[in-house]
């Protein structure tokens, strides 16, 4: 009989943590018997649903704070994995840490995995506040009996606290290949395709949010704009911050030469669209767009936080600058499109992303997290 996977998460969009639990759910169907119990709907559930795999509601879940619902989520959880009764509880995202994690003891469940995508208290929030997160999320690797950590750094941000180090494994995000359009039927889809054959295409796939940096990558286009003025700027995705950057395109005349498609499914595919790729965030764990970008050859420019470094090597395969600094994204631009030595910057990231952060090795490192006593 197959060994049970329960995955849990919070959230039934399709960010960074749905996508690595879509991911290892579809890659370990055949080797064990997987569910994903999720809060919500979404993208997430409908992927799940066109390969088979099976889904539990989380009815009383939610992302944002309130005593009674986390209460009964609490209770909700005990009751499912009595009744599931797991071999191994995959949890991901905070909330769901904390929760699942002592849900899962209460209800004897042998194996606790928890994966950290990000740690919260590393967003600008108030000292008292950033404290407190940083308690729950020690408590919630106390609970649980293996931590994946989806970067070094992300590993060092918390294995300073006590009892801890131990149980924290780093597993990085990987891409399997991917089936990219070819680059003129991208841009058609993407609306485009008229543009001169000279222009320069810089683009981005984001959810448009506060975090992601997307104003900085305006403002430092439209310093970039000024002096190369044949190039255009495509932001693939949609989210809260959507008014704001239109009031900011409208406001310095780029309605010409910014394209906000909103969401695009397997917007990946798209990216042969692209010259250069931008990842300008303010804050990140391990994102996917980079090792997407490496696989079809981009040019990357990218902020260096969270584990972006351990995938970009600086002048080597790709640009990093500084976060929350539009005037270095606008000089790496230009450095990138004049200096020749960087035409490679995209072969090299290919190369490093093939051989370091492949699916075959995500799949195999997790399934010793799982396996291993």
């Amino acid at each position: 009989m197959k060994k049970k996977v329960l995955f849990v998460i919070t959230k039934s969009n399709f960010g960074g943590a749905q996508r690595y639990v879509f991911d290892l759910a579809t890659s370990f169907s055949t080797s064990y018997d997987v569910a994903v119990a999720s809060g919500g709907t979404g993208i997430l559930q409908e992927k799940l649903q066109e390969k088979n795999i099976r889904i539990i509601p989380l009815i009383s879940l939610q992302r944002d704070v309130s005593v009674i619902k986390d209460i009964k989520s609490f209770f909700e959880l005990i009751k499912i994995f009595k009744k599931e009764k797991p071999d191994i509880v995959h949890l991901n995202s905070s909330k769901i840490g904390g929760l699942g994690g002592l849900a899962a003891r209460i209800a004897g469940v042998p194996r606790i995995v928890f994966t950290g995508h990000g740690w919260a208290f590393n967003e600008k929030r108030p000292f008292l506040q950033k404290k407190a997160i940083l308690f729950l999320h020690w408590v919630t690797i106390v609970l649980s009996h293996v931590t994946i950590a989806v970067s070094q750094k992300i590993k060092k941000d918390i294995c300073t606290l006590p009892f801890i180090s131990k149980k924290i494994k780093v597993v990085y995000n990987a891409v399997a290949p991917i089936d990219f359009l070819p680059r003129q039927t991208a841009r058609e889809m993407l609306g485009i395709a008229s543009l001169p054959p000279n222009t320069l295409v810089l683009g981005t796939i984001s959810e448009l949010h506060k975090n992601k940096g997307l104003d900085i990558a305006l403002r430092g286009f439209t310093e970039f704009r000024d002096k190369h003025p044949q190039s255009h700027f495509v932001i693939i995705g949609e989210g809260e911050e959507r008014k704001n950057l239109e009031t900011y395109i409208t406001q310095n005349r780029l309605s010409k030469q910014v394209t906000l498609t909103g969401f695009v499914k397997d917007a990946s595919r798209y990216l042969k669209a692209f010259d250069i790729f931008s990842l300008t965030s303010r804050t990140e764990a391990f994102p996917y767009v980079p090792l997407e970008a490496g696989l079809a050859e981009l040019r990357v420019i990218a902020s260096r936080v969270g584990g972006v470094p351990e995938v970009i090597g600086n002048g080597i395969s790709g640009i990093l600058i500084e976060p929350e600094k539009p005037s270095d994204f606008a000089a790496a631009l230009v450095h990138v499109i004049e200096d020749p030595k960087n035409i490679h910057l995209g072969k090299v990231l290919r190369t490093r992303v093939e051989k370091e952060f492949n699916h075959d090795t995500l799949i195999f490192h997790t399934k010793d997290v799982y396996e291993k006593n």
